[in-house]
């Protein structure tokens, strides 16, 4: 009985965790707006996984790297990041949508291990890197949402490691 009961105030600790502070498995959700056609903003998205295809990001601790393009439409780029030490993958999905002169863009990365609560913000520099890696942070009508409710420890996230 003791154990039950210690397993159901664990489960409900957890649940009210996920509930305030964010997500219950390691994930994040990230919405960006864009002043450029989604064609750009998707090629350039797809451009910046190829150059981080491979293991040469990952030199002095880095993760800009193990990038794979898994497919790429008119509305979608869905795509993998596996991490240098670990070798956990993420899985990552950008949707775009056009409106009249702005590209609404759904980021989602959502770790593959089943059993992954915290990241250290590992899935939202997954896809913040991308978008910086190719520059469109620069560009002309950015913006960028994203909080500590949709994105796996999101305010302590360290972009430059992870």
């Amino acid at each position: 009985m003791k154990s039950f009961i210690v397993l159901a105030v664990i489960c409900l600790v957890v649940a009210t965790e996920g509930a305030l502070f964010g997500p219950i498995h390691a994930s994040c959700k990230v919405n960006w707006t864009f002043s450029l056609p989604c064609m750009n903003v998707s090629s350039a998205i797809v451009k910046q996984i190829g150059t981080w295809e491979g293991d040469a990001g990952c030199a002095n601790g880095g993760e800009k790297c193990r990038y794979k393009l898994v497919s790429s439409t008119t509305t979608q780029v869905k795509a993998t990041h596996e991490t240098p030490k670990k070798h956990y993958v993420d899985d990552l999905t950008f949707t775009f949508s056009q409106a009249t002169n702005v590209c609404n863009v759904n980021g989602d990365s959502t770790s593959e291990t089943w059993y992954a609560v915290l990241d250290f913000g590992t899935n939202y520099c997954n896809l913040h890197n991308l978008i910086v890696g190719a520059g469109l942070d620069k560009s002309q009508g950015y913006k960028e949402t994203a909080s500590d409710s949709t994105c796996t420890q999101f305010s302590s996230a360290n972009c430059k490691k992870y």
